[in-house]
């Protein structure tokens, strides 16, 4: 299991730029996908961005051209800088982490194969 530590929320307007990172316990270079998932009130969870040696770079289409998902591998960071803003993206947002045995380029967001999460931190974006 990876520990994983999310910062960076907070309120913005509608329009602005939040940049969120997930600080992981161990290395994650290796057989890890890492992905951010986000979570509003009275809405199932879903996958909003993933990257890794072992997972093709994807996106929600909701988040498309807006949100950038990096991973820096000497940090064992793992950052989404989130611009254009809308009162949509509020959420709560989840860093998470899963072991790929082989490169998944299909159903990479699917929550079930994620298997250590952050407690999540909380983004606001008002109108």
């Amino acid at each position: 299991q990876v520990q994983l530590q999310e910062s960076g929320g907070g309120s913005v307007q509608s329009g602005g730029s939040l940049r969120l990172s997930c600080a992981a316990s161990r290395y994650t270079a290796n057989n890890y996908c890492m992905a951010w998932f986000r979570q509003a009130p009275g809405k199932r969870r879903e996958g909003v961005a993933a990257i890794g040696t072992v997972c093709r770079t994807s996106y929600a289409d909701s988040v498309k051209g807006r949100f950038t998902i990096s991973h820096d591998n000497a940090e064992n960071t793992l950052d989404l800088q989130m611009d254009s803003l809308k009162p949509e993206d509020t959420a709560m947002y989840f860093c998470a982490a899963g072991w790929f045995s082989i490169y998944a380029v299909s159903d990479v967001l699917r929550e079930d194969r994620f298997t250590s999460w952050g407690q999540g931190t909380q983004v606001t974006v008002s109108s």
